[in-house]
């Protein structure tokens, strides 16, 4: 599946793509890439599940394939579609033509020419560099039905075209799937993968991963934004703020030459960290400066 030979490879490969990982989600990459199965990801929103699939294709250099998924979606949806504008147009043409031979047409119009490939049909095509990298995001959002495809699909990286028959993919894809959890997701299909929750960093890494993806924020900065965020992950919020949250609000505060932060500060750039009026208006008045004061009190020495 790829050149990668250590835990410690697979490390310095995702560092390499600016995105810090312990040694546990390393060990499950590197199982995954070495013997072949799926890897589930699982954890809230924000914390780097979609952002690894990212970092694992730019790191070996393979093209990713994003399927995102959602209420509804179905086997068809995810693997192809015919490209019925341009049946119509080959369908007018041949009756202007005349003499339409509506078998031979029909066989025609049932074609490659007229497929139009969706995730899971493109990842089962040969790619230049090698396999690619498929991404299920959020797999959660669909229903067990589609559950139950991705589980043949996966077994045997295969998909059936009525019209077409079987296509097999000569190398299977890296598999990545993601969840929030909103659901829990069938048992069999979590069997026939590699499994890891994960969690919000520690304060230790989350400070590694801002300096990774936001470097030129001050370290004074970064320890009081990455002490903020986890205090504020502490209280009774609809969606406490994720990694994504923390990296967002460092770009806005760098772009704002804010060197400290303070009260005022944070009522005019919360909305970089929380999503929801109602957690917005648990920080207002002196709620925000509690939060900041122990906060920093929680800070040692730099």
């Amino acid at each position: 599946m790829s050149d990668i030979s250590s835990i410690d490879e697979v490390q310095a490969m995702l560092a390499g793509q600016g995105y810090v990982c312990g040694r546990a989600l390393g060990t499950v990459v590197f199982l995954s890439l070495t013997l072949g199965r799926p890897l589930f990801l699982e954890g809230e929103a924000g914390v780097g599940k979609t952002e690894i699939a990212k970092a694992i294709a730019a790191g070996l250099g393979r093209r990713l394939i994003r399927l995102q998924c959602y209420e509804g979606l179905d086997a068809s949806s995810a693997v192809y579609e015919w490209n019925f504008a341009e049946q119509m147009i080959a369908i007018r043409a041949a009756e202007a033509a005349g003499g339409v031979d509506r078998e031979r047409l029909t066989d025609e119009l049932f074609t490659e020419e007229f497929l139009i490939e969706r995730p899971l049909l493109q990842a089962m095509r040969p790619q230049a560099g090698g396999a690619p990298v498929l991404l299920i995001d959020e797999v959660d959002r669909t229903d067990e039905p589609f559950e139950a495809f991705l589980l043949e699909a996966l077994s045997d990286f295969q998909v059936t075209i009525p019209e077409l028959g079987t296509i097999h993919a000569p190398e299977p894809p890296i598999v990545i799937l993601t969840s929030n959890r909103t659901r829990e997701v069938h048992d069999a299909l979590k069997r026939r993968c590699l499994y890891h929750w994960v969690d919000y960093p520690s304060f230790e890494r989350e400070i590694e991963i801002l300096q990774a993806r936001a470097p030129e924020a001050a370290e004074k900065l970064s320890r009081e934004v990455v002490a903020f965020v986890q205090r504020l992950r502490t209280e009774d919020l609809f969606k406490k703020p994720g990694v994504a949250e923390t990296i967002d609000w460092a770009k806005c505060l760098l772009a704002l030459d804010v060197v400290d932060l303070s009260p005022e500060v944070i009522a005019d750039t919360v909305g970089a960290i929380l999503k929801y009026q109602d957690d917005i208006q648990k920080l207002q008045g002196s709620e925000a400066k509690r939060i900041l004061d122990e906060a920093k009190a929680g800070l040692e020495p730099a």
